[in-house]
Formats: structure tokens, C-alpha cells, sequence
């Protein structure tokens, strides 16, 4: 398995509860969401068309693009509602303190 590199992207007073926030490294442009507590990172821009998931709606634990309506599982990226097929990479994210990482391969 790959070891993972953690970059720090956000502080927890960045996001509140229930929202969603667009993060970048490197070049990557990530989904970086707050659900209950918990936080969850995908691939900022939907699989369907080229918009950014960070201007859609987040609804329990699914995200809406706000191009087509089409939903993602947030915690799986699994795609749950059409016209999306292909799922969103998701990201490891690890918080310590008030500090928000998320985990990628190294490049």
C-alpha cells in the first residue's frame, strides 16, 4: 500500500456543520465537507459535466451537482442518481486539533 501524504488544507472553524468547501493542492481541486462532525474529501468537479460540486447542495449524506442534479454518496463517492454513472475519487482526511489534512499518494 502506498504511504500517503497529508497536506494541511483547511481549519475546522473553516467549515461548519453541513457544509462544503473547495480546497486545492498542488494542482487538484478537492471537495472538502463537513457532515456531523465528520469530514470528507472528493473530487471537487462532477464526472457528469465539468462543475465545480463546491456550488451544489448538500442533502443528508449526498451532494447534488448543480448542473444536472445528479447526486453522489459523499462518503463513498459512489454515484446515486442520474445522469451520473462514474464515481468521485475520495481522499483520506485526518484532523488533529483544529487542522484539517487530507491524505494523497505521493507524485
Amino acid at each position: 500500500m502506498t504511504e500517503l501524504s497529508f497536506h494541511r488544507v483547511a481549519a475546522t472553524a473553516d467549515l461548519v456543520e453541513g457544509d462544503i468547501i473547495q480546497v486545492t493542492i498542488g494542482k487538484k481541486s478537492i471537495a472538502l465537507y463537513n457532515l456531523g462532525g465528520r469530514y470528507y474529501a472528493t473530487d471537487a468537479f462532477c464526472t457528469h459535466g465539468h462543475a465545480l460540486l463546491t456550488e451544489g447542495y448538500i442533502d443528508g449524506a449526498l451532494v447534488e451537482c448543480p448542473m444536472h442534479g445528479g447526486t453522489f454518496d459523499i462518503a463513498s463517492g459512489k454515484a446515486v442518481g442520474q445522469p451520473c454513472v462514474t464515481p468521485l475519487a475520495t481522499y483520506a482526511v485526518r484532523v488533529e486539533g483544529d487542522t484539517v489534512s487530507i491524505g494523497l499518494p505521493p507524485s
